[in-house]
């Protein structure tokens, strides 16, 4: 879909920096369903640094794709690299650490922690990213204020915090770790446009701050000029998305 940037290797020799997404010959059925194929993408790349709007009915398998491409589903056939590597060439458990390592997720539902603090719900997230703890709080307060979070609100447990907060702490527990790759999942569907609006400024500005690569899946085509590529997953799926799936 896309090109790769090309780069220069120790020996001056131009070297290739691998896409952010790679997909060769991709098939996913969930299990006891192996006959009905929700995915089948024969290829598809997403360059580092580009911002691709994702989009398709409800149903089409676009959460699933996110899934596999998060490394927490795992393809029954074919290839799926990020960075350079190949997930499936990945234990579970190797997987759960690239994920925590190289990719943030902002869910539909937040997923929270609802008793832990916010602060400690950010602190936990970068405990599986392994990041640094003397610079953790410093950089989380950074985000906080990215993200207009007063003080007030960090020691609140995330179950106290308005919709609006708690879409906030999302973001920044998906990029305390300066992930490579931003993927976001529904996350405007519960806002009115004004709160919409406001929130994609400012994920994009920290993403572009960041120099993640954002994937973002949403029914509201409105959002679509923000990104650099519109992709409609009918078009790169085969399979059609006729079964009804996440």
């Amino acid at each position: 879909m896309h090109s790769n940037s090309p780069g220069n290797s120790p020996s001056g020799v131009p070297a290739t920096i691998p896409d952010a997404v790679r997909i060769n010959g991709l098939h996913f059925s969930y299990p006891g369903k192996v006959h009905t194929v929700v995915l089948a993408i024969p290829e598809w790349r997403v360059a580092r640094g580009d911002r691709v709007f994702l989009k398709g009915p409800s149903g089409s398998g676009k959460s699933t794709l996110l899934n596999l491409l998060a490394g927490i589903l795992v393809a029954n056939k074919g290839t799926i690299e990020i960075l350079g590597q190949n997930l499936g060439a990945l234990s579970a458990r190797a997987r759960d650490r690239f994920r925590a390592a190289h990719i943030g997720i902002v869910f539909q539902q937040f997923n929270l922690i609802p008793y832990l603090s916010v602060l400690d719900n950010i602190r936990l997230a970068a405990h599986f990213g392994k990041k640094d703890r003397t610079d953790l709080d410093l950089t989380a307060r950074q985000l906080f204020d990215m993200l207009e979070l007063d003080n007030t609100v960090i020691t609140k447990k995330a179950s106290d915090l308005s919709v609006g907060q708690q879409q906030r702490v999302a973001i920044a527990r998906a990029l305390v770790n300066a992930p490579e790759i931003l993927i976001a999942d529904e996350p405007t569907s519960a806002l009115d446009s004004d709160t919409r609006d406001a929130f994609m400024q400012m994920l994009l500005e920290i993403s572009k701050t960041q120099g993640n690569t954002l994937i973002f899946v949403s029914h509201d085509t409105a959002l679509a000029p923000h990104f650099h590529h519109v992709v409609n997953l009918a078009e790169i799926n085969q399979a059609g998305g006729s079964q009804h799936v996440c």
